[in-house]
């Protein structure tokens, strides 16, 4: 795409913001809920790779219609020789094709992240998904199968948590203070410092707390 287009596309948008009552890129941003990354996007050209619900966002944000959004920003370089509309036909009948067209190529993008999302997975499992199932066959014609011989059939799921940044809070047994924000009480009630004993670990994903550790009193004999 050349620089005239993208400084067009610039002021255009400077255009609409100073309409909305919006000072710069960051507020629109903010206001919105779109990442300045998809900004970006519109300003290069590239609506055609932003999804249907952050046109949305964007046209709301403006205070315009989807379709002067994408009549204003779409680059018909990028599209076939015949995406024009065609002699007699309505402006709003070929925005809002173009509109459902956006909104179907935006489902396929949808469709292949998932299905790569899950083949990524399923590579890391497949050791789990194979064995797991014999192992509780075994275990149900045998209920004294040592529990230690199913351990390492299950290190998969770890190493599929610890991808995503997944990590324990705590361990089984521990004893510390309790912390009302921190941990879940299973029973009963306790004050903050009260000394707890963890019986289910929590999980984090970075600093956000995905499962409380799970709780119980120290009873005091």
């Amino acid at each position: 795409m050349n620089q005239s287009y993208y400084k067009r596309n610039q002021q255009q948008l400077q255009q609409l913001m100073l309409q909305a009552g919006i000072p710069d890129l960051q507020t629109l941003a903010k206001i919105s809920g779109v990442s300045s990354w998809q900004l970006a996007r519109l300003q290069h050209g590239l609506l055609y790779r932003m999804s249907v619900k952050t046109l949305l966002k964007l046209s709301n944000t403006l205070q315009i219609s989807t379709e002067q959004l994408i009549s204003i920003f779409v680059d018909s370089s990028k599209y076939p020789d015949n995406w024009q509309p065609q002699p007699n036909q309505p402006q709003s009948d070929f925005w809002q094709q173009e509109y459902q067209r956006l909104e179907e190529k935006s489902e396929k993008q949808k469709d292949t992240m998932e299905q790569k999302f899950q083949q990524a997975s399923l590579q890391t499992l497949e050791s789990w998904l194979i064995q797991w199932p014999t192992a509780i066959a075994a275990v149900c014609k045998n209920p004294d199968l040592p529990a230690a011989r199913l351990l390492p059939i299950v290190k998969p799921i770890e190493r599929l948590i610890k991808q995503w940044g997944i990590e324990k809070i705590d361990f089984v047994g521990k004893e510390l203070p309790y912390n009302p924000q921190y941990h879940e009480l299973m029973k009963g009630s306790a004050q903050p410092g009260d000394m707890v004993r963890v019986r289910y670990v929590g999980y984090k994903q970075k600093d956000r707390i995905l499962y409380k550790p799970k709780v119980s009193l120290v009873i005091k004999e």
